[in-house]
């Protein structure tokens, strides 16, 4: 079953700001990211752990730190409740060849905890509506 990425980037804020949990672990985190689906570009811009409406779309003026870029099936298979091996990480995706990691990687690793947690939150929203 395939999920609206669309969608779930949009839900993503309200989720990871109303995480205690998620704000205590991402609490000196405050960087600005590029995920790529395909041809979809998503900004994410986190402050001190709290996640900002995400934006949408070719920007030419928008800066990132560091990008993920995978095409949208990549990122459905890392979204499943439990995702295939080379599908269950970022790391296992990039190693696999089903994601490219580009950019300045030390907000990544830095804040590793805090981001692989943000990033799964879809799929974790996909096994709580049943998918």
């Amino acid at each position: 079953m395939s999920i609206d990425i669309n969608a779930q980037m949009q839900a993503l804020p309200e989720r990871v700001n109303a995480d205690a949990n998620l704000q205590r672990i991402g609490r000196y985190c405050s960087v600005e990211f590029l995920l790529q689906c395909g041809d979809h570009s998503f900004y994410l811009s986190v402050d001190r752990g709290r996640l900002a409406p995400v934006l949408e779309g070719a920007r030419r003026m928008r800066s990132w730190r560091f990008a993920l870029r995978a095409a949208p099936a990549s990122w459905q298979h890392f979204w499943e409740p439990v995702p295939a091996v080379g599908y269950n990480d970022i790391f296992a995706m990039s190693r696999y060849g089903h994601l490219a990691i580009e950019g300045d990687v030390g907000p990544l690793l830095e804040h590793l905890r805090y981001l692989k947690a943000v990033l799964a939150l879809p799929r974790v929203m996909r096994a709580q509506a049943g998918a």
